[in-house]
């Protein structure tokens, strides 16, 4: 297998994906980009994009008047609202962060927010959601998630947090209850999910930056201080070595 970046290619040159300023792909592993979306704002799709897609679709919560709750509110989070708004589903989020409600319900157009710390918006929504996607890799509690399912209800895990999750069991038993995983996708999933993206006007949020603007843009990252992905303009900032 050779990844995009930072592996080495057949003839031992290292791989350097979208920092290239020219790259020879196998067509099979070629994605064809409809005119009317942007390529600043498609780029994202091709990992975060497909990364919620994916999910939604294998795991049967893509089904128009399903109840999908969608966990953070970021660069996955965000675009996993917009795609189960597309596909249908009644939306809910799902944060920590009371400050993002009007950001979720009324740029995003998802139809209804929980504040995870409020016991009483948790208690009031028990049992009401088919299945929820988790985009959060911070350290966090399943069970409060696992409470909001409905019976037979699913909770898929996209983040990936630095310690094991702690589990109870008897949630799980008790309405027949899925806890299942996802990540990024297959080329034949990719294209479909772009040619979706296409079908029903969904683009990243992006901040498009300056090669020379990289090493800020990290230290904003590390603050959570995007909305909701950086795009390198390459092709005009990044200068050829002299």
């Amino acid at each position: 297998m050779i990844f995009t970046y930072g592996t080495k290619y057949y003839d031992g040159a290292v791989t350097h994906g979208g920092y290239s300023n020219i790259m020879v792909v196998d067509e099979h592993f070629a994605v064809s980009i409809p005119e009317n979306l942007p390529l600043d704002a498609t780029a994202p799709l091709l990992c975060a994009g497909v990364t919620v897609y994916s999910p939604l679709r294998f795991y049967g919560l893509d089904k128009p008047g399903l109840r999908v709750g969608v966990v953070g509110l970021g660069g996955l989070g965000h675009l996993a609202v917009k795609f189960a708004k597309a596909m249908g589903t009644n939306v809910t989020v799902i944060s920590t962060s009371p400050s993002k409600q009007k950001e979720a319900l009324e740029n995003l157009g998802a139809d209804s927010f929980l504040v995870s710390r409020d016991q009483d918006q948790l208690q009031a929504a028990i049992g009401t959601l088919d299945g929820i996607i988790d985009t959060v890799s911070a350290q966090h509690p399943l069970l409060p998630l696992l409470g909001l399912l409905k019976s037979h209800g699913k909770l898929v895990i996209l983040g990936i947090p630095g310690k094991p999750f702690e589990l109870q069991v008897f949630p799980l038993i008790q309405g027949r209850k899925l806890i299942g995983g996802s990540m990024i996708g297959g080329m034949k999933e990719t294209q479909e999910m772009i040619n979706f993206a296409a079908e029903h006007n969904i683009k990243t949020d992006i901040e498009v930056i300056a090669m020379d603007y990289v090493n800020t843009a990290m230290d904003r990252l590390l603050k959570g201080d995007v909305k909701y992905r950086f795009v390198i303009d390459i092709g005009n900032t990044l200068m050829p070595s002299s």
